[in-house]
């Protein structure tokens, strides 16, 4: 029977609020309709540069992603994405650059989406997650998986056809689990990546392999990390990682066991944490909490009862 405390359920996940952005993807191959939507005073734009984009606050303290009519947009070649429209009848476009534009007022700032998944709102974060995936994509796929040629881009950003064999070839997302393993005494399992500093700990996760189901691959990965034995699996929720090309699967898991053998070449230190104890955690610096951003600290606050400490971004 399930036991953790969930008195969070309807704070939403990073990343996954509605955006209010209808994506129609029934335009990205018709190019009359594409270029009269570029051409029009509406359109608003943005660059996106190495997985960055750039940030304002506005005179009432939002945070808002930078915007500029399409006019007024700094030249690119092919690598302009159509992102949707909204309610209004804006459309959408980013431009895959080298660089960020330089601004004038030097008010505004380069952010990823780890700091602006936190600030902007659920129409501009869920048109960065969009941008930063297929720039993250266009740029590590640019030849031709089939027959090695160089590939060129279709249907807005969404496709890359192969001129020599004519494979298409679509954004690549990779689907990978990640879960808050709890005992029968209610503590929850948390690890530390060989990688990670000293004390940042955080749920275990890995990538979903060929032919396994998602709950099969979350108790394969419990058990290849940390050595612990998993029964019952709910799933929670996902949200997409575009850190390159991630879907997050949340779950739930029930440990049946609770001796840890830790792997050492992902995970270098696993511990049972009750909830006075990851408290007391937090409050003395021992371990610190995952950015608020990430799936993992919802998972976590989904047993612990309330939210985490916040993390602040660096």
């Amino acid at each position: 029977m399930t036991t953790w405390t969930d008195q969070n359920a309807d704070r939403p996940i990073s990343l996954t609020a509605p955006s209010g952005i209808d994506r129609a993807a029934h335009h990205r191959l018709d190019e009359a309709w594409l270029a009269a939507a570029w051409s029009h005073p509406t359109t608003r734009c943005f660059v996106v540069s190495g997985a960055q984009v750039l940030i304002d606050e506005t005179a009432d303290g939002r945070t808002e992603l930078v915007m500029t009519p399409s006019f007024e947009a700094p030249l690119t070649e092919a690598h302009r994405y159509f992102l949707g429209t909204d309610e209004d009848g804006v459309s959408y476009f980013a431009l895959q650059k080298d660089a960020l534009p330089g601004r004038i007022d030097q008010s505004a700032r380069a952010a990823g989406l780890r700091e602006a998944g936190l600030l902007l709102s659920p129409r501009d974060v869920g048109l960065m997650v969009h941008a930063v995936g297929l720039e993250n994509w266009q740029r590590t796929h640019r030849f031709c998986s089939r027959c090695g040629e160089r590939t060129v881009i279709a249907a807005a950003g969404h496709i890359r056809r192969c001129p020599a064999c004519g494979a298409e070839h679509y954004p690549r997302t990779d689907p990978a689990v990640i879960m808050a393993v709890t005992d029968e005494d209610d503590r929850v399992l948390l690890g530390r990546q060989v990688h990670w500093p000293e004390g940042r700990f955080s749920t275990l996760a890995g990538f979903v392999e060929p032919g396994e189901s998602i709950e099969q691959a979350v108790r394969r990965e419990v058990f290849e990390e940390a050595g612990i034995s998993v029964g019952q699996v709910e799933y929670i929720a996902s949200q997409p990682w575009p850190f390159p090309s991630s879907l997050m699967l949340g779950f739930m898991a029930r440990a049946t066991s609770t001796d840890i053998d830790v792997d050492g070449d992902e995970i270098h230190e696993a511990r049972w944490f009750s909830r006075d104890e990851l408290g007391a955690a937090f409050e003395s610096g021992e371990v610190l909490p995952p950015y608020g951003i990430s799936i993992a600290a919802r998972l976590i606050e989904l047993w612990y009862g309330k939210p985490l400490p916040t993390r602040t971004f660096s």
